[in-house]
């Protein structure tokens, strides 16, 4: 028996959930600054996301269309700190640019997702609607 929402609906909330622990470790980034001793946090999970949902070359053309692997349930995002010896005396341990550019780019997919998820949630609303008539 299939459940009220679709395994592609579980992969948008899971990618959404990791988008949001993102932007606030870039969040974390932007408010140490000024902190000489901080250095920029990371996480990564778009590798183990594709692994699991078995995305290397030529495996989507294995998979029944429509058909998601739920591997991806388990996914966790790696944590990663970087740690390059700083060179220049004064310069900040985080790069306000590179972390803007990491904040916007992170929005725009988190904000496509939720675009993706609010169209769902409506189809399935009209679908309960109608069905009441």
């Amino acid at each position: 028996m299939r459940g009220l929402f679709d395994d592609h609906l579980l992969l948008v909330q899971k990618v959404m959930d990791l988008r949001l622990i993102r932007q606030n470790i870039v969040a974390s980034n932007l408010a140490n600054i000024e902190n000489p001793n901080y250095k920029a946090r990371r996480i990564e999970f778009e590798k183990q996301l594709q692994e699991a949902l078995n995305l290397q070359k030529g495996a989507e053309m294995a998979r029944p269309k429509g058909s998601v692997n739920s591997d991806f349930l388990s996914v966790r995002p790696d944590f990663h700190k970087e740690l390059e010896i700083r060179v220049i005396q004064g310069e900040d341990a985080v790069d306000l640019d590179k972390e803007m550019a990491i904040s916007a780019k992170n929005v725009l997919a988190y904000n496509a997702l939720a675009t993706i998820m609010r169209k769902e949630m409506d189809m399935l609303s009209q679908v309960i609607m109608e069905g009441g008539k």
